[in-house]
């Protein structure tokens, strides 16, 4: 397994304020729903017709999106989805990948309590709908 730079939702935002880019992984209905401010959405899912399916776009569109020496946060709703990103990112040669571990909604433990707040619940700067960093404008960004 490679070893990944979890942060906390705070630290992520402090991240991005240094320049690193906030990259959501969460399904495009996910992100229009509710997204930290400034984000962009590359789903590592996508939603087919059984469910929950896996993107294989989303390493093309970061390779494009990105160079290899590129500052990246990676985040999701809870952090299972945004780990895996970025593990991914990292073995596939980026080198400045931290994973927002609380993601949006924040992590719960087997009981339901709130363990960690996520973006949202720690107050930090939201967007709703879709905008500039939406996964249809980013795919037709890159298109050309």
């Amino acid at each position: 397994m490679v070893n990944i730079r979890r942060v906390s939702p705070l630290e992520a935002k402090q991240l991005v304020d240094e320049g690193y880019t906030y990259v959501d992984v969460r399904t495009v209905e996910e992100f229009d729903t509710r997204h930290a401010e400034g984000a962009l959405n590359v789903p590592i899912a996508r939603m087919g017709r059984a469910g929950a399916e896996p993107n294989p776009d989303f390493l093309p569109v970061m390779q494009r999106l990105f160079v290899h020496d590129a500052k990246i946060v990676v985040g999701c709703a809870i952090g299972t989805r945004s780990l895996r990103a970025a593990e991914m990112l990292v073995g596939a040669g980026f080198q400045d990948v931290a994973d927002q571990r609380a993601g949006m909604d924040g992590t719960r433990d087997p009981f339901g309590r709130l363990q960690e707040p996520g973006w949202a619940s720690a107050g930090l700067p939201m967007a709703r709908g879709a905008d500039a960093g939406s996964y249809d404008r980013i795919k037709a960004r890159i298109a050309d």
